[in-house]
């Protein structure tokens, strides 16, 4: 019997904010042009954390949405 389970890396944090936050930007509800501490508008709830984060990755609040879209590798070296 063969094991057909396909293997898929494991997303890091950062990157399931990243795709939620593409996701809002692709429907309009935030432009790639916005600052990143509007994102705590619609993270309300978990804002406090990933402000935090977002801070350890030396982003500002006020940089644009896509330069927090623009990251391809969230390793932590």
């Amino acid at each position: 019997m063969t094991n057909n389970t396909i293997t898929r890396p494991v997303l890091h944090p950062m990157g399931k904010l990243q795709r939620q936050v593409q996701s809002l930007v692709d429907s309009g509800k935030l432009q790639p042009g916005d600052a990143i501490w509007k994102v705590g508008f619609l993270f309300r709830d978990n804002w406090t954390h990933w402000k935090e984060e977002l801070l350890d990755f030396e982003f500002s609040m006020q940089d644009p949405i896509q330069s927090f879209l623009d990251v391809e590798d969230w390793d932590e070296d």
